[in-house]
């Protein structure tokens, strides 16, 4: 399996990343506490994000699962706020989810409770589970904000009960989504283990004691050098599962998914931690970016099952 980029991959990566520093820096991205900017969404669906699996005659890029990774890889990396996942996976079966005009959202179920993202901001909302994907009528529900989300950029509101719904497509397009969800969740991931790599190693290099930079000292090398291996180990598994979810790879899909999510968590979770740690007192403040990439990071390591549910889909495979 040949995991090098090549150079349209890697021309689509570069092209997402200087789009992203320029209208999604973290000021940007901080102001979505207050609601989700249209404008920048709109904006994002004009780069093709939202449509990149379609093909061309439907209106999308007609691209893979591949550079779907390389996409999400960066969007992770940026932090970028709103249902960006499921819009994507929306895509072609929800009308205007392609071009930024309609914000979907979605919700699992069955689940001991049942909390929906970005509830202001939907156009629609999506359930999945085993039977299919249902519509659900925003108009009916009856949902409570959640005071304290986890994430500030991510806000809550708590439904007690969901209608089942209309249903837009069956259990085998479930199936599809709940697989290729927990790829594109592990690439987001991914992006944020290594963006705080990034961070950790440059405010290393900047923050000085005993009249030299931190990062000379063996203790804060080694944290920073364990962020690069957990990163690059997620990235490995990553790419593996986006290719062979392309039909290029060798392994199960099944057991490379459910690894990819496991590993990528793990390395967005600690690696957000040992961010926090690098930057020692200020890494625990509200200016301090760190903290926003690890909450991300383990919101964002519930949605497609757990780490005990791939450990379990891993386990069964032995």
């Amino acid at each position: 399996m040949d995991l090098e980029l090549s150079d349209d991959e890697a021309a689509l990566q570069a092209g997402l990343r200087s789009f992203l520093e320029g209208r999604f820096a973290m000021g940007a991205v901080r102001a979505a506490a207050d609601g989700l900017d249209r404008g920048r969404w709109r904006e994002l669906a004009d780069t093709g994000v939202f449509g990149l699996r379609l093909s061309e005659d439907d209106g999308g890029v007609g691209l893979g699962m591949t550079e779907a990774v390389l996409v999400f890889e960066e969007l992770g990396r940026s932090l970028v706020p709103g249902p960006v996942l499921a819009t994507h996976l929306a895509a072609g079966l929800v009308d205007g989810a392609a071009d930024g005009s309609t914000v979907v959202g979605l919700i699992e179920r069955p689940a001991t409770v049942l909390l929906i993202e970005h509830f202001d901001a939907l156009d629609v909302l999506l359930a999945i589970d085993d039977d299919g994907i249902w519509r659900i009528d925003l108009d009916g529900l009856d949902a409570e904000p959640v005071a304290r989300p986890l994430d500030p950029l991510t806000p809550l509101h708590r439904v007690a009960e969901l209608a089942s719904g209309e249903l837009l497509a069956g259990p085998e397009v479930a199936a599809t989504w709940r697989q290729e969800g927990a790829v594109l969740a592990a690439a987001s991931l991914l992006g944020m283990a290594a963006r705080c790599t990034e961070l950790a190693v440059a405010y290393a290099g900047e923050r000085e004691q005993f009249g030299k930079p931190i990062g000379v000292f063996q203790a804060v090398k080694h944290i920073c050098a364990d962020m690069l291996t957990r990163a690059e180990l997620a990235r490995g598994v990553v790419y593996a599962a986006g290719v062979t979810l392309d039909g290029r790879g060798v392994d199960d899909a099944g057991r490379l998914v459910a690894a990819a999510k496991i590993t990528a968590g793990d390395a967005a979770k600690g690696n957000g931690k040992a961010c926090i740690q690098v930057h020692g007192g200020m890494g625990f403040t509200w200016e301090i970016d760190a903290h926003l990439f690890l909450k991300r990071a383990i919101v964002l390591d519930t949605v497609f099952g757990s780490v005990d549910d791939h450990s379990e889909a891993v386990g069964a495979t032995l």
